[in-house]
């Protein structure tokens, strides 16, 4: 690894110790990404705090962006977010990380009083089959949300289901995701345990799942690293275009590094 690859980072916003980033962390890493996590509610997190990181990833978690007043460590996530998506800098968010992007994108995010928890196909737009979720058209990827965003001004909606009709969009440097590609299937009992009363309050079975991620998981964890290679490949293409970014153009080095 080279020494400019060393300086490069990714910083990760986890809200719930389990929803990590799972099968991206080696991806990244294999990129040259040095990965921090800071744990929102916990760690100490101000609006400058993504400033200097090279990617910011905003994880899920079961609180709503609403939730605001019972959970004032919002505020300060939402804070990060809208500093890097106005400064234009790469960001991507999961389920409550791409409502929250979402939000500060001026988009509404509302609950819809119901779940979409489990294993299901995913349809992608005509913008979605032609972006870096080229690969989910009809496959089985990992639910677990009961808030829905509207799609942001500007950007591409990418992704819908059937009882949820925004699940994607992304913009110049922004990817936010609904769903769960970065959840590791090996790891899943983790999810089925921590959200146990969720499970039991919606009458889900967690074999179901438990069962579903063997099914499914082995085949997503490849797509899901297809996914995220594909999106640092065309922030890299990008970046080398973009005034601002220049001086960071050797960060991205050759395609595949």
């Amino acid at each position: 690894m080279t020494a400019h690859h060393a300086s490069r980072t990714v910083l990760a916003l986890r809200h719930v110790h389990f929803e990590d980033l799972g099968v991206w962390e080696p991806v990244l890493i294999a990129r040259g990404y040095d990965v921090r996590y800071i744990d929102v509610g916990v760690d100490t997190i101000d609006e400058a705090a993504g400033d200097d990181a090279d990617l910011l990833i905003v994880l899920g978690g079961p609180v709503g962006v609403y939730d605001v007043d019972r959970y004032p460590f919002l505020e300060s996530t939402r804070g990060v977010i809208a500093r890097r998506i106005r400064a234009g800098l790469p960001t991507l968010g999961i389920c409550l990380g791409a409502q929250l992007i979402a939000e500060a994108m001026g988009a509404q995010v509302r609950s819809t009083g119901a779940v979409e928890i489990g294993y299901a196909p995913l349809q992608l737009t005509a913008a979605g089959r032609t972006s870096v979720l080229r690969e989910l058209d009809a496959t089985p990827v990992l639910h677990w949300h009961g808030d829905e965003f509207e799609i942001p001004k500007g950007a591409l909606r990418l992704a819908h289901t059937s009882g949820f009709p925004n699940q994607a969009f992304s913009t110049t440097n922004v990817l936010a995701l609904q769903f769960h590609l970065e959840t590791d299937h090996r790891f899943i009992e983790r999810w089925l345990i921590g959200h146990a009363h969720e499970l039991q309050h919606h009458g889900i079975d967690p074999d179901t799942i438990r069962s579903d991620a063997r099914l499914h998981g082995p085949r997503m964890e490849k797509i899901a690293a297809g996914v995220l290679e594909a999106w640092l490949d065309g922030l890299r293409d990008r970046v080398v275009h973009l005034d601002k970014w220049r001086g960071f153009q050797s960060y991205f080095g050759p395609r595949g590094a």
